[in-house]
């Protein structure tokens, strides 16, 4: 393809985009494909000689749009707002054509003065503290663009490690190595924390702890003190807690005007996650949740979501940038440059090299709407969300088990969690509009998140349509008195039940008693979550139930911290088999054969456990304290056999 060819195909690729978008509501939102769909559609091998573009163009429609999940309809619901906007489109194809490669302030000036001052500019429009402010005299912080929020979490949690590791070896009088000290660390987050935070800990190698919200879903500050109190005594190190300002599952805010302090006296780091909520910011009556903010040291949102900027596109701050560039910081003589010292270069507060030029986006949208539109975009997306609400509440069938936040509304049938998910069940598999579950301790939502630009009170009133025929239908067919025949007649989607069914998911009426009963059996087929019912486990870390082992090291991690042995772990203490499951269900391997005991419970001790003991491994491990929330004894465990014969006393 030559220049004249690419001017008059971008503009048939223009105008597609367009008549796409145009026309968005008549497409069916959810793909009706399998797995493995495509693969009857395209050559077992690419083409050897060029194929003519008008071949490539009409395998949209017949090969990639039969797959696609609109996630710009105004009757896409599930997740969050994905959203794009015409500048913002505009300037990724500009910044596609330049295609700088900004890891440096010399490999692309522009690509990271725009950024700098683009995130200015954001930080200002969302009224966050000045410190994180590149161009500010009392600021030793700044923003970057990130590609996700997941990434951001990991990075913030990186810098806050390292940041901790470095505190820890300065107060130590001899050397000790740095996963040894990793295995020490713990962090914290609520128990509707997004999975990214869990994950993060995996990656790296460090524990997170879950902790307990309050009726509101919200964490609270004496709850976080209290788990920081419990954790010191097992000799473990707090350094980080993640704050969510809108949660994925109901959007709720953790309180960060009570977990600031927490954090500033308990010397921890505060990363905030505003996902979706942030774009919310640009409103200054939507600001409450920000009280505390000034304690924070990091910041995260997702202008790629409610901000019309698509995706990738995360913003993230930092309080301290040398704290980031402590972390990330490489040196090799062929990135360095003249104005290495006076220039920002970003590849220093991230973990790949290479960037994007996505500031030319976010300009452009931030320019082409002006904060007053993209304040009336989010006020818009909250009164749809207003408006659903108002009919659930008055539909006798539903109810709203927790408060509405911005443009998220949760939602469930009043017959119980069976109920609801064979609603759910039948919505999906409808096509004319994509929600997803969620659950509230015991109860089983389905979230209506508002997601489009073009969503109008007409498309609302057409969703709560469907929603609302398709339950009574299925009341209808639940209270009828052919149940059992009905319900096997409707489809073979309704499987038998499980043995462990939660039993607590009864009915909330008399009347649909029955109903919800046999429903309560069935473990329905969703291909959106076949493990809707896994728990998550509140903290990741191996067990304290283990044998002592000779000590190395004798001395404490920290002023306040108890007296700390390290240990070399003996090849022969477990079979490889035992190790290798122990490992890969605890999600934290070995420390190169160095291993952490406070006080008298080894805390990354391998376990030595029989065949038949190693079903009952979890059990064990929350009677011993190690990944429980609840509050823990003031006294230790009795010490092993073991232990009283081959461990040194404790000095």
């Amino acid at each position: 393809m030559q220049a004249e060819e690419y001017n008059r195909r971008g503009k048939e690729l223009v105008d597609y985009i367009t008549q796409y978008l145009g026309s968005i509501r008549e497409r069916r939102v959810i793909p009706d494909v399998k797995p493995g769909y495509m693969k009857e559609l395209l050559p077992d091998t690419a083409p050897t000689e060029p194929e003519d573009w008008e071949t490539i163009f009409n395998d949209i429609e017949k090969v990639v749009m039969p797959g696609v999940v609109h996630w710009q309809s105004p009757h896409m619901h599930a997740y969050y707002p994905s959203l794009t906007s015409w500048p913002s489109m505009l300037g990724d194809m500009l910044a596609d054509a330049i295609n700088c490669v900004g890891f440096t302030w010399a490999s692309s000036p522009a690509c990271t003065e725009l950024e700098m001052n683009v995130m200015d500019w954001l930080c200002k429009a969302l009224g966050l503290p000045s410190f994180f402010l590149h161009q500010h005299p009392d600021s030793r912080g700044g923003g970057i663009l990130q590609s996700t929020v997941s990434e951001s979490t990991l990075v913030a949690l990186l810098a806050a490690r390292k940041d901790k590791i470095l505190q820890l070896r300065a107060e130590l009088d001899q050397e000790v190595d740095d996963s040894v000290l990793n295995s020490r660390l713990v962090a914290y987050a609520s128990d509707q924390a997004h999975s990214s935070v869990e994950k993060a800990g995996l990656i790296s190698l460090v524990k997170i702890r879950f902790l307990p919200t309050d009726e509101q879903l919200s964490l609270r500050g004496d709850t976080l003190k209290q788990a920081i109190q419990e954790d010191r005594r097992m000799g473990l190190v707090p350094f980080m807690l993640c704050a969510t300002l809108g949660t994925t599952g109901v959007c709720a805010f953790d309180k960060l005007s009570e977990l600031g302090p927490v954090c500033a006296e308990e010397g921890l780091w505060l990363h905030v996650d505003a996902a979706y909520a942030g774009s919310a910011y640009f409103c200054p009556e939507l600001r409450w949740s920000l009280e505390g903010i000034d304690f924070a040291h990091s910041f995260v949102f997702n202008p790629s979501k409610w901000m019309m900027v698509h995706f990738d596109c995360t913003a993230f701050w930092v309080k301290d940038k040398y704290k980031l560039q402590q972390t990330f910081s490489v040196d090799p003589v062929y990135l360095r440059h003249e104005n290495s010292q006076a220039a920002t270069d970003f590849m220093h507060w991230q973990i790949p090299l290479s960037r994007r030029f996505r500031s030319l986006k976010l300009w452009f949208v931030m320019r082409s709407f002006g904060l007053k539109n993209l304040q009336a975009h989010i006020r818009h997306g909250i009164e749809m969300a207003k408006l659903l609400e108002s009919h659930i509440r008055r539909d006798p069938n539903f109810e709203v088990p927790a408060a509405r936040h911005l443009g998220l509304v949760v939602f469930c049938l009043k017959g119980g969690n069976a109920l609801t998910q064979e609603l759910l069940r039948r919505l999906t598999r409808s096509g004319t509009m994509y929600l997803i579950p969620a659950d509230i301790h015991t109860t089983r939502i389905i979230r209506f998140t508002v997601t489009s630009q073009f969503t109008t009170a007409d498309d609302i009133l057409k969703d709560w349509g469907i929603i609302s025929k398709t339950a009574s239908t299925l009341l209808a067919e639940t209270q009828g008195p052919n149940n059992s025949d009905q319900s096997k007649a409707g489809e073979d989607d309704v499987m038998e039940a499980e043995e462990n069914q939660d039993p607590n998911s009864d009915t909330r009426s008399d009347e649909k008693e029955d109903a919800a009963s046999m429903l309560d059996k069935a473990q329905v087929e969703l291909w959106i979550d076949k493990a809707w019912n896994r728990s998550r486990r509140p903290m990741r870390s191996l067990s304290c139930n283990s044998e002592p082992l000779p000590y190395t090291y004798v001395g404490p991690l920290s002023a306040s911290s108890p007296l700390t042995k390290v240990t070399e772990m003996p090849s022969n203490l477990l079979g490889k088999q035992v190790l290798k499951k122990l490992t890969k269900f605890y999600s934290v391997p070995s420390f190169c054969n160095q291993w952490v005991q406070c006080g008298r419970h080894p805390l990354c001790c391998p376990l030595k456990v029989s065949q038949a003991a190693q079903k009952h491994l979890s059990s064990t491990c929350r009677r011993m304290n190690c990944m429980s929330s609840s509050p823990i004894a003031n006294t230790a465990p009795s010490p092993t056999p073991l232990e009283t014969a081959t461990a040194p006393k404790l000095l």
